[in-house]
């Protein structure tokens, strides 16, 4: 009788920590909530014991690629290429895999894996694989409720190294990049992929990048990175309202632009750095007008975060000399350009006042996100138990940071307990 109390008292204290971290956590699409790959996480650690934090699972089987995750309702979503097709699973917060759900051929280009994070918005799943393939599943269950192919429909290119768009869901609309001659961006309906408008297309197939929406002064539009320039889109009509020329080599534009307070800012590796732009928006037109432009920051695929006025990021030095790199919003001066931990490229995401850096060889650093300096608090390796380079963007949500590396999606705890 004694050990069948003990043993539902540490039952119970189990499943009040598993609660804790799925009533915390709202990750619901790329980049969280808002796409500024900004956590809302609070009271973290600001340095992990010998350098690391605690591993609480790690869980193979997710399929090979680049995604990360969503995390909504208690359940973590991502997508992975397994043999000859990209699947979405589901899993619980504590690593176990609920469901898997077929979603489309792979990419059979270079770098394959896939791309695209999925996008969980009132109890759907929406995912765009390599190839084009739309799937909206029930998030609970995994079960299929429509699918199509954009690139089939709408006459779309695609671009060297497949789609890696993450969907963008506004209101009843699914936004779309097709590259199509005829046809750039579409908005497709979320309950059953039908039509609602087209923009007209502008010689450029699609960027890599995950669209964002503005709303500023009245007007609503959608701005992304087309494999040749930037661009606005009405939001609610499919008007183009700008488009600035950002011809960069392979077409590889990929890094999410960042916008603030009636301005955004695009990124470019090979050198073409960063700018931005101030909005002219009157009435249904918009204009955009060039405030500065610095070929540092010339972020790559590992994403910017903007921190009290700050920029911060891994340049590509034009491919000659990698390095980690802070700009000043207001006027685009560099505040450090540093070299730091190896390989080629790397990635980040910011919580709680702190940077999480991660290389693509695995290096997993903290620091302080501190315009006057790049001073790493932790640092440790991640395990080398998967091929390829470490492009997932990490994660910080419910006390909790999360890798991927190709198959495996490793979880550890982060809270300040």
């Amino acid at each position: 009788m004694k050990f069948n109390f003990i043993f539902c008292i540490m039952i119970l204290i189990l499943c009040v920590a598993q609660s804790s971290f799925t009533d915390e956590c709202y990750y619901p699409q790329f980049h969280g909530e808002y796409r500024d790959n900004i956590s809302l996480d609070k009271d973290l650690l600001k340095q992990w014991s010998d350098g690391v934090p605690k591993l609480l699972w790690k869980t193979s089987g997710i399929g090979h690629g680049f995604s990360t995750v969503s995390i909504v309702d208690g359940m973590i979503y991502t997508a992975g290429d397994i043999d000859d097709h990209t699947y979405i699973s589901a899993l619980d917060m504590s690593g176990n895999i609920l469901w898997q759900t077929k979603s489309g051929k792979v990419f059979s280009g270079a770098y394959p894996g896939s791309r695209g994070t999925p996008t969980i918005y009132d109890g759907k799943l929406y995912h765009l694989n390599c190839n084009g393939h739309i799937i909206c599943l029930e998030a609970k269950t995994g079960k299929e409720i429509w699918s199509l192919n954009i690139m089939e429909k709408f006459n779309g290119r695609l671009p060297e190294w497949g789609l890696a768009e993450s969907l963008l869901v506004d209101g009843d609309n699914i936004i779309c990049s097709v590259g199509g001659e005829e046809i750039s961006i579409v908005a497709i309906s979320r309950h059953n992929g039908e039509t609602v408008w087209t923009c007209k297309g502008i010689g450029d197939k699609p960027g890599y990048v995950s669209p964002i929406l503005i709303d500023y002064n009245g007007l609503r539009q959608f701005v992304t990175m087309m494999s040749a320039s930037a661009i606005g889109v009405n939001a609610d009509t499919g008007e183009l309202l700008w488009r600035y020329d950002h011809p960069i080599p392979y077409g590889s534009n990929i890094s999410t632009p960042i916008y603030h307070d009636g301005h955004i800012v695009i990124f470019g590796t090979f050198a073409f750095g960063a700018t931005k732009f101030r909005l002219n928006v009157d009435g249904n037109k918009c204009t955009i007008e060039k405030i500065w432009h610095t070929e540092e920051l010339d972020n790559e695929h590992g994403g910017v975060v903007l921190v009290d006025g700050y920029l911060y990021g891994h340049a590509d030095g034009n491919h000659k000399w990698r390095h980690w790199a802070c700009l000043e919003y207001e006027t685009g001066r560099t505040m450090y350009a540093v070299a730091g931990l190896s390989g080629a490229t790397g990635t980040l995401t910011y919580a709680d006042g702190m940077l999480y850096l991660l290389g693509e060889n695995g290096d997993v650093a903290l620091m302080p996100a501190d315009p006057m300096g790049f001073n790493i608090v932790s640092q440790f390796k991640l395990p080398k138990e998967d091929k390829g380079p470490l492009w997932a963007h990490p994660v910080v949500c419910g006390g909790r940071l999360y890798i991927r590396h190709g198959q495996t999606l490793y979880t550890y705890d982060v809270r300040n307990e």
